[in-house]
């Protein structure tokens, strides 16, 4: 039996110093490959019978983790993409690490936090999706996708970034509190929502203007580029699969020459930013060791494919074969492949599976 352990990191960002401890527990129970999922967050998939050893570990590292199911969604953010893929914006380092600090609790439900001027990390994969106002500092659009369902609800109030926390967890309650009228009904109606709301001595402004979603439009998010006076590094793999000992040298690199911080993005890959021009031989020499490919072909990067499902990364690998045996052009578009029912795809274009007998409680493909 194999388990899987989803250890979140909040916003994708990931302090080199706590994943290199988590990957010597990992280490230790003999695991080799570790993948990161589609909330930004690490998953590890282990024998049943190294779970108790390992998590063992992790509770001596005060390392917070969930075992095969998740009761508490990683809070995503588009901070991968600041300053390398997003310019000219308010939204900086230090407001989203304020934002995402001041969330105190635990979510239950989907948290995006998100630039207004960007597509790396889609913007409504959340249940709670702040986006940065586009002409008001420090205040915020959010818009509500009800959980379980594709109901949108944007409301009509911009929020100052010191209360998105506490606007947050009441919203949180609310939905929580009243299941019925929320959760998993297409009925679901964001005016009952907030008018269930209370006074509060929140800092509000109204929202002259609705949100503008930007087009999808995927930036090439792999390779060691330079922006500024810097580099940054992507890396993805096609297997979704990190060898422990890579990314153990990774840590030690970054640590080495200075990165305090690593982030997973929201396609299953890693994001190193701040490389200095005398340390991108170093990088580049960690790649060779390691034999990193890097390049791959655009219609292969913007694919979502749901976590620990072997069956739909092989149909992304059909479907990528084909495409570029008969030279599609697939920029602009996402291509989602999902499996199971319930789990959440953002795309463009979605593969699901179709059942040719869907009769009460039986289901032939």
């Amino acid at each position: 039996m194999i388990n899987t352990i989803f250890i979140n990191f909040r916003g994708g960002i990931i302090p080199p110093a706590d994943l290199y401890n988590i990957l010597l527990a990992v280490n230790k129970v003999k695991v080799r490959d570790v993948h990161f999922g589609l909330r930004q967050q690490l998953l590890i998939d282990m024998e049943h019978y190294s779970v108790d050893a390992f998590t063992a570990e992790l509770d001596k590292l005060e390392v917070t983790y969930q075992i095969d199911t998740i009761k508490y969604p990683n809070i995503c953010s588009s901070y991968p993409a600041e300053d390398v893929f997003i310019g000219d914006s308010w939204l900086c380092e230090k407001i989203y690490k304020k934002v995402l600090v001041s969330i105190d609790y635990t979510p239950r439900l989907k948290i995006n936090i998100c630039d207004n001027n960007q597509s790396f990390t889609p913007i409504l994969t959340g249940n709670i999706n702040w986006i940065a106002s586009p002409s008001l500092k420090n205040f915020w659009h959010l818009i509500i996708r009800f959980p379980k369902t594709n109901v949108i609800y944007q409301w009509n109030m911009l929020c100052h970034t010191n209360d998105i926390a506490s606007v947050t967890k009441t919203t949180e309650a609310l939905i929580l509190q009243h299941a019925d009228k929320f959760i998993d009904q297409e009925s679901a109606s964001g005016d009952e929502l907030f008018a269930l709301f209370t006074s509060h001595n929140w800092s509000l402004q109204e929202a002259l203007t609705s949100v503008i979603l930007p087009p999808f439009n995927l930036p090439y998010y792999e390779g060691l580029n330079r922006y500024n006076d810097k580099y940054w590094l992507g890396i993805y793999r096609r297997d979704e699969l990190f060898a422990v000992s890579f990314l153990m040298k990774l840590c030690r690199l970054c640590m080495l020459t200075g990165i305090t911080q690593l982030c997973s993005t929201f396609w299953k890959t890693i994001l190193i930013k701040g490389i200095e021009e005398k340390d991108k031989e170093k990088w580049n020499l960690l790649l060779e060791e390691f034999q990193i490919n890097m390049r791959h072909a655009a219609n292969e990067l913007n694919f979502q494919v749901e976590d620990n499902s072997i069956e739909a990364l092989d149909l992304k690998t059909f479907l990528v074969k084909n495409l570029s045996m008969d030279d599609t052009r697939t920029f602009g578009i996402c291509i989602g492949i999902k499996t199971r029912k319930k789990s959440e795809v953002f795309s463009s274009i979605l593969v699901r599976r179709r059942y040719v007998i869907d009769f009460l409680e039986y289901q032939v493909i």
